[in-house]
């Protein structure tokens, strides 16, 4: 039976118009999407990504013009930093809420979604995430929550299958004690055992951490084949780096919060003894990935990081229900998500009844001079 029963709220958001270059100056409406993830700390990078993701896509629907209802309607983005922490998350969903957004994209981690979904499940704001991937985000049956991305039952797996192919009979396993971390080397930790590789150890360290000298000499004594890590590039990268200067021969398997383009930085070249997986399609097998790749770089002057596809995406998603219930009243928003089936950038979107992805994809890379190569796609 489906649980998670919430408020909603009718209202038309009546708000000053203000200038920018992105926003035409009159509107009949101006309407707020929020935005979510963490633009400060480690993994800044990201989060930053994402955000700019989203950007891009509330700017594209403004310039292009959108009517909703037969009025004109101007979106403002409304982006907040929770700075990757839980108790930060709450803090900014709920100033979102008193914000009168209509709809939210984020969170940027599952530490940070899981707890903040709560407050817009109680509001009756549709949540979607473009990073969040423990499946406990979607199990809690809010009505509110969805997500764009694969999930760490089928990413944690993923990563255990490949290991498998390529002869790994032993791995340690290191998380970060986050939700996103431990539930990740949890999934990859049951589907390892499962099919045969002997699991030598599980070790927690914390997403703050910098030296992982102490648990690497340990893990060295034990002569994996490979080690499993759970955690953001900003602490990936670093035991990548500390395992190759302690001479372990073990390769490095980790999933999307480590497959970053930066990750060179963070780990030199001990990036090329890395093999991560991303929760959603590669970029260049994605239908539109070559031009979002063009717009991305042409605006914002950098590469892509990991979701900004995703990201802007989700903002499409939001309108595309708008126009469907033609109104952009929270309510009418939320009823519309249910029959979503929107062609973009990633592919195809529909959703189960949990809000997840009914046909997700999990890619996988290696690295080769510290570039990226994808090696496979998974498609669930």
């Amino acid at each position: 039976m489906k649980t998670g029963l919430f408020c909603v709220c009718k209202f038309l958001v009546v708000l000053p118009i203000f200038f920018t270059m992105q926003t035409p100056a009159l509107a009949d409406d101006l309407i707020e999407i929020g935005f979510v993830a963490g633009l400060t700390g480690g993994s800044a990078q990201i989060g930053k990504d994402e955000e700019n993701g989203a950007r891009l896509a509330v700017e594209e629907i403004n310039k292009q013009g959108l009517l909703i209802g037969g009025e004109k309607v101007v979106l403002a983005f409304d982006a907040q930093d929770d700075a990757a922490d839980p108790r930060t998350a709450t803090q900014v969903a709920q100033k979102l809420v008193d914000d009168k957004v209509v709809a939210v994209i984020g969170h940027q981690t599952s530490g940070t979604s899981i707890p903040a979904s709560k407050i817009y499940s109680d509001a009756g704001i549709v949540q979607i995430s473009p990073g969040a991937t423990n499946p406990a985000y979607t199990k809690q049956c809010f009505k509110t929550t969805y997500r764009v991305v694969a999930t760490d039952a089928q990413q944690g797996p993923a990563l255990a299958n490949y290991a498998k192919q390529q002869g790994v009979k032993t791995v340690a396993i290191v998380d970060d004690a986050t939700a996103y971390g431990q539930g990740l080397a949890s999934d990859f930790e049951n589907r390892a055992k499962a099919i045969g590789i002997k699991v030598l150890s599980h070790d927690a360290t914390n997403d703050k951490a910098v030296d992982f000298r102490a648990i690497l000499t340990k893990i060295k004594g034990e002569n994996p084949d490979a080690i499993m890590y759970g955690g953001m590039d900003a602490t990936g990268g670093p035991l990548a780096k500390q395992a190759g200067q302690l001479g372990l021969r073990a390769r490095v398997l980790a999933g999307d919060g480590v497959c970053s383009d930066g990750l060179s930085t963070l780990a030199g070249a001990a990036t090329d003894n890395v093999v991560c997986s991303e929760a959603g399609m590669a970029l260049e097998k994605m239908p539109g990935g070559d031009a979002f790749e063009a717009k991305y770089e042409a605006r914002f002057h950098q590469p892509i990081q990991v979701y900004a596809p995703f990201s802007y995406d989700a903002v499409y998603i939001i309108v595309d229900a708008m126009k469907r219930a033609n109104s952009t009243a929270p309510a009418k928003i939320l009823a519309e998500m249910p029959s979503t089936d929107y062609k973009g950038v990633t592919g195809e979107t529909t959703f189960d009844s949990k809000g997840d992805l009914k046909h997700g994809a999990i890619s996988l890379y290696g690295f080769k001079n510290g570039k990226r190569t994808l090696l496979d796609v998974i498609r669930m």
